[in-house]
């Protein structure tokens, strides 16, 4: 491939100059001017071309510089417009958890936690981190309306709850209930009420059979011993015994933590192999005129147990 020569642009100018110095020195030869003048003239004509060609080449390089600093501007406007923008909304936000009943250092503790975790390990620790982030987003915007729902049996609402508890933890047993508390689960509820009895918590917990006959169980007896040792206020109640009015509510297996929060547990009809009930949902509900009810709702039952 042939190798073009490209000229220097200041040879280019000075040529450009020479030859208009030349024609101007041979036009005034012809025309029979003296010396002097042609000199003059030459050397006139000559410079002020090369002045313009550096005017010229200084008006464009001029609005070269121009239209650069025009986009850098308008790039750093972008930059800057889009910096305050993310600090303006995260002033906003930490504003907005300034303003919050929650503990402040609780969150940022969690924004710091997040952003920390580490780069280059495998992708489903992110995944993973993820997930839990926007579980926790979607629980926080539930309680916000008032009431939020988990599928199966909950392991972690029922403890912290309890955990949580500063006055009253008022809760139902039906037959559900029967073989929960020799589990995992149950002998950690059981631990976190006696922690939350010895910081001063009221504990009461109504029993409810389906007939007078079991209130004589000795498995039934059993438990309510058990609760009892720790300190937890009990008493059994009998379907047929109930007040009239407390039958129209399906709802016999709930728990309303310090009278501002109710925790309840929809039952599901068990398969062959699972014949004993198992917890189809758990539900978080704050809405106060639901846990006025269930506040009001327990008080009738435990009048009604013995």
């Amino acid at each position: 491939m042939e190798r073009t020569t490209r000229i220097p642009p200041f040879l280019q100018k000075a040529a450009i100059t020479v030859i208009l110095g030349c024609a101007a020195y041979l036009t005034t030869t012809v025309t029979g001017q003296p010396e002097i003048w042609r000199l003059t003239i030459s050397i006139f004509i000559g410079g002020a071309s090369l002045i313009v060609q550096f005017m010229t080449d200084f008006d464009r390089r001029l609005g070269v510089v121009e239209t650069s600093l025009t986009s850098h501007s308008e790039d750093m406007k972008k930059l800057v417009d889009g910096g305050f923008s993310r600090i303006n909304e995260a002033t906003r936000l930490f504003g907005l958890v300034e303003g919050s009943a929650l503990r402040t250092d609780a969150v940022t503790q969690l924004v710091r936690n997040a952003t920390e975790i580490g780069v280059g390990g495998p992708d489903i620790m992110y995944d993973f981190a993820q997930a839990e982030i926007s579980r926790l987003a979607q629980l926080m915007k539930d309680l916000h309306g008032g009431q939020a729902a988990y599928d199966g049996e909950d392991h972690d609402w029922l403890l912290t709850l309890t955990r949580s508890a500063g006055v009253s933890i008022d809760a139902t047993s039906t037959a559900m209930d029967t073989d929960f508390w020799p589990t995992e689960l149950g002998r950690r509820y059981l631990r976190a009420q006696r922690e939350a009895i010895k910081r001063g918590v009221r504990v009461r917990r109504l029993f409810i059979v389906a007939h007078p006959e079991l209130l004589q169980d000795e498995r039934i007896k059993a438990v309510c011993r058990s609760h009892e040792d720790l300190g937890v206020e009990v008493r059994v109640a009998a379907m047929c015994t109930l007040p009239p009015a407390a039958m129209l509510d399906p709802v016999f297996d709930f728990i309303v933590f310090d009278g501002g929060v109710s925790y309840e547990v929809s039952p599901a009809l068990g398969s062959e192999h699972t014949p004993r009930p198992v917890v189809a949902k758990t539900t978080l509900d704050v809405r106060e005129s639901l846990v006025t009810d269930r506040v009001h709702r327990f008080n009738d039952l435990w009048e009604a147990g013995q």
